[in-house]
C-alpha cells in the first residue's frame, strides 16, 4: 500500500533479522522520534545525549520489569540508512523477548513497519534512487557470486549512472525543441536535427546493449535452467547425483525409472544452475512413461542449456547423429556428453572424437572428468560482460522500461525522417525521458512504489 504523508512522519519499528530463535536479534526503529522513544525504555546512558554511530550497553525495561540486556546502536539523521534517526536494538534471539520489546515500543508510540518501508524511506529521503533501492532486495536474496556482484554494482549506482547519462543528454535537446515551440512564428532553430539524429542513434545503441544484457542478467539472478536429456539408462540420474554430490535421484538398471523430472540447484563457478533430470526419451507404450517423455520435450524447449547424455556402450553413430540434428534444430545451446567412458570400446571412442571433437567423455558413476564438464558448462554462459564490470540488467521492470524507451527513440528517428512538426517530435522525446525516469524514480507513482516495496521483507 502507498504511504500517506502522516505515515511518513511516524516512527516505525520491525525485526531486522530473520524470524526464529538465534543467538541475537536486531530490532530497528526509524523516524524523528526513534531515539526519544528508545530512551524511554532503555536504562543505561541517556541516548538523546549520545553521538551518532555509537553503541551502548544497558537494559530494556517495562517500568521496573527487566525484559533483556541489550546493545543499542545510534545513527543520527542524516547519517543513517533512511536519513532519519535510526536505533538498532540487539537483544537475545528469543521470540518472546523480541515480541515484548516491539510491543513495549509500540505502546510508546512506534508503528509496525510495512514491508520494505525502511528502504522506501531511504529512497524518498534521497539516500539512493529507485533502481538502487530495488538492488537492496536483490542483494539480500543473492545466492551466488554472480548475483551478488550484479546486485552490488546496481546498488552502488552503476546502472543508475548509465540511465542518468542518457537522460541528461536527451534533456538538453528536449529543452531546445521546447524552446523552438515558443518561437514558431520566427522560424528559429535552436536544436540541430542532424545533431539530434546522431544523439538518438547513440542512445539507441546504449539502450540496445542494456536490453540485450537482460538474458544474461536473468540467468545470473534466477539461475540457468539446464536439462539433462537422453535415452533411458544413459546415466542422467547418476550424473545429477554426481554433480549434486548427494543421492537426489533414484538410480536403477531398469529403463524408464524416471517418470517425471527432478530439479535441484548447483553453484558452478559462482553461477546458479537449475538442473533438471528428465525422463528418458524413447518410444513407449507405458502411459505414465509417455507423459514423462512429453514433459521432457517441454522442459527442453524452455531450457537455456541442454546436456545431451548418451551411453557409449548402448548408442551407435547413426543414433547420435540423429539426436544431434534434432537438438541443433531446437536452437538451444547444448553439450554432447558421452557417459560410461570407462566401459567403452576404444575404437568407438576414437570414431566419435573424429566426428564430434567437442564431445565430453565422462564416467558419471565413477565421477571421472566432471571438472571438464562443469568448465564447458560455464563457457556456454557468456559471462564476459559481467566479468569485465559492464552493466547488466537483471530486473524485468527495468527491461520493460528500456524496451519502451527504445520504441520512443525509434519514433523520434521516424519523426525526423518524415519531418514532423516540433510538437510531435517533442512528444516522442518526452516519452523517452519518461520511461528512462521510471527506472530511477524521477518519474514514479504511489502505486508503483507500493508494488515495488511490498515485495521486500518487513524490517528492510
Amino acid at each position: 500500500m502507498a504511504l500517506h504523508f502522516s505515515q511518513k512522519e511516524d516512527t516505525i519499528i520491525a525485526l531486522a533479522t530473520p524470524q526464529g530463535v538465534g543467538a541475537i536479534a536486531v530490532i530497528r526503529l526509524s523516524g524523528n522520534n526513534a531515539i526519544k522513544l528508545a530512551n524511554q525504555v532503555f536504562y543505561g546512558k541517556d541516548l538523546e545525549k549520545q553521538e551518532s554511530h555509537t553503541i551502548h550497553f544497558g537494559t530494556i525495561r517495562d517500568e521496573k520489569r527487566v525484559i533483556d540486556e541489550v546493545l543499542v546502536s545510534l545513527f543520527i539523521a542524516p547519517k543513517s540508512f533512511t536519513k532519519e534517526n535510526v536505533v538498532e536494538i540487539s537483544t537475545h534471539g528469543s521470540s518472546y523477548i523480541i515480541n515484548q520489546v516491539i510491543k513495549l515500543l509500540v505502546s510508546k508510540g512506534a508503528r509496525p513497519a510495512l514491508p520494505g518501508e525502511f528502504t522506501q524511506r531511504a529512497f524518498l529521503n534521497g539516500q539512493f534512487d529507485l533502481a538502487q533501492a530495488e538492488a537492496v532486495a536483490d542483494l539480500i536474496h543473492s545466492d551466488s557470486e554472480a548475483s551478488h556482484q550484479a546486485a552490488m554494482n546496481q546498488m552502488r549506482g552503476g546502472f543508475s549512472g548509465e540511465i542518468a547519462s542518457l537522460r541528461t543528454e536527451l534533456i538538453h535537446f528536449a529543452s531546445m525543441i521546447e524552446l523552438e515551440l515558443d518561437f514558431t512564428e520566427e522560424d528559429v532553430e535552436f536544436a540541430s536535427r542532424d545533431d539530434l539524429r546522431i544523439l538518438v542513434e547513440k542512445l539507441l545503441r546504449v539502450v540496445e546493449q542494456l536490453i540485450s544484457s537482460f538474458d544474461l542478467g536473468n540467468v545470473i539472478k534466477n539461475g540457468v535452467p539446464t536439462v539433462i536429456a537422453g535415452k533411458p539408462n544413459a546415466g542422467k540420474s547418476t550424473l545429477l547425483n554426481a554433480l549434486l554430490k548427494e543421492e537426489k535421484a533414484i538410480v536403477s538398471d531398469i529403463a524408464g525409472t524416471t517418470r517425471d523430472f527432478i530439479e535441484d540447484e548447483i553453484n558452478i563457478g559462482g553461477v546458479i544452475f537449475r538442473f533438471t533430470d528428465t525422463a528418458g526419451i524413447r518410444e513407449t507404450t507405458d502411459v505414465l512413461e509417455a507423459m514423462g517423455v512429453s514433459r521432457t520435450h517441454e522442459k527442453m524447449k524452455a531450457a537455456s542449456l541442454i546436456l545431451y547424455l548418451f551411453d557409449l556402450g548402448d548408442t551407435d553413430m547413426v543414433e547420435i547423429s540423429k539426436d544431434i540434428n534434432k537438438l541443433e534444430n531446437l536452437g538451444i545451446p547444448f553439450l554432447k556428453v558421452a557417459n560410461k567412458v570407462d566401459k567403452a570400446n576404444p575404437l568407438f571412442v576414437n570414431e566419435l572424437k573424429k566426428s564430434y571433437p567437442d564431445t565430453i567423455f565422462i564416467s558419471a558413476g565413477k565421477k571421472e572428468n566432471l571438472e571438464t564438464l562443469t568448465s564447458r558448462i560455464l563457457e556456454l554462459v557468456n559471462l564476459d560482460k559481467f566479468r569485465t564490470g559492464n552493466t547488466i540488467v537483471t530486473n524485468i521492470r527495468h527491461y520493460d522500461s528500456l524496451t519502451r524507451t527504445r520504441q520512443s527513440l525509434l519514433d523520434v528517428l521516424t519523426g525526423l525522417d518524415e519531418e514532423v512538426t516540433n510538437d510531435f517530435l517533442a512528444m516522442d522525446i518526452r516519452r523517452s525521458l519518461h520511461f528512462l525516469g521510471e527506472i530511477t524514480g524521477e518519474i514514479t507513482t504511489d502505486d508503483l512504489l507500493a508494488n515495488i516495496f511490498s515485495k521486500f521483507c518487513i524490517g528492510k
